[in-house]
């Protein structure tokens, strides 16, 4: 594992763009600005089918020097661990004195075998154990030769040269068994899409298995709460329709909620499975409100067991960009 801790607390916020494909790639320049404007120390992505993870974080690192570059998180299943290695040792080499955190996850069959066309597969923790095992390997810088029950690899060495620091390994987990993993195998997990509620829980279960710093997105925006319901329940929905997240929507309390959307969603009700997400299940997960509203949520999850939280921002208002812009600022305080 990484030598180098990272900064914990409301001094450690990171920032994430994996909820603003409106803004498309202009934005990106944007967004990594206001975030070390207002003081962030990381800037995220993710990737399914729009920007592509690594050209993004590039494009953030040229524009706002200084800040961590992060994904979270990665499809694993759609990138070998040697080419993820080369990736994060490119941004690596490119900003020595950052932490570069490589953050994959197992991700959801919509994702690899509908959209990407790559199977899903089978054993979900021993396809992670194998992976993070052998990315590690490659980001050594010494010659890999490996043959496990995922991936065979001869004679590998990674052909950029980096100096003592190196890429951290971030795995993103849900449940049990992926946090405890993650806690064991990892430099940290990355939580998504749980309430402050449900973090304790959540950092039992990576404590169980280890010591990984413990980062979580933590989706949020300022602006009027009464209108932006109709897209948190659209949200939502989306989320619990995938098994995953439907079983930690249950575990946090949820669980009537994600019965009735499943059931309406089988029943091919869309309509209905989108208006079956309640209130408090918007309130405790898409949260909207004022600046201190937005401030008190990140404080909650760090209050919660979070390290590093990193925010997710809600584009729901008439001027996207400035409700972005505002909710930065918000959750730093400024």
């Amino acid at each position: 594992m990484s030598d180098t801790a990272p900064t914990t607390g409301l001094d450690a916020l990171g920032v994430t763009y994996a909820s603003l494909p409106a803004l498309g790639a202009a934005g990106v320049a944007q967004v990594a600005g206001w975030a070390r404007e207002a003081g962030y120390r990381s800037f995220w992505t993710a990737e399914t089918v729009g920007l592509e993870a690594f050209t993004v974080l590039a494009a953030a690192g040229a524009t706002a020097p200084g800040l961590d570059l992060g994904t979270g998180v990665l499809a694993l299943q759609i990138r070998t661990p040697m080419v993820v290695a080369m990736a994060g040792a490119t941004l690596q080499a490119l900003h020595p004195d950052r932490d570069i955190l490589l953050g994959v996850g197992i991700s959801s069959p919509v994702v690899t075998q509908q959209w990407h066309g790559v199977p899903y597969g089978e054993r979900p923790l021993a396809r992670v154990r194998e992976y993070v095992e052998v990315l590690r390997a490659c980001l050594s810088g010494e010659a890999v030769t490996f043959q496990g029950d995922f991936y065979d690899v001869r004679r590998f060495r990674l052909g950029v040269r980096l100096g003592e620091r190196r890429p951290r390994i971030v795995v993103g987990a849900l449940n049990a068994g992926m946090l405890r993993l993650a806690g064991e195998v990892a430099d940290g997990v990355l939580l998504n899409y749980l309430p402050a509620t449900a973090v304790p829980w959540a950092v039992e279960q990576v404590r169980a298995g280890g010591d990984a710093t413990v980062y979580a997105y933590v989706p949020g925006g300022v602006g009027d709460r009464q209108a932006a319901l109709s897209a948190g329940r659209k949200d939502l929905f989306s989320y619990a329709v995938v098994d995953a997240y439907a079983a930690a929507f249950e575990r946090a309390g949820f669980a009537d909620e994600v019965a009735d959307i499943r059931e309406r969603h089988a029943a091919r009700d869309r309509e209905g499975a989108v208006a079956a997400v309640s209130d408090r299940m918007v309130d405790a997960i898409d949260i909207v409100g004022d600046a201190d509203h937005v401030r008190d949520a990140v404080a909650a999850y760090v209050d919660a067991g979070v390290e590093v939280p990193v925010v997710m921002p809600l584009p729901w208002g008439p001027d996207r960009a400035a409700v972005v812009r505002d909710t930065i600022r918000a959750a730093a305080g400024r």
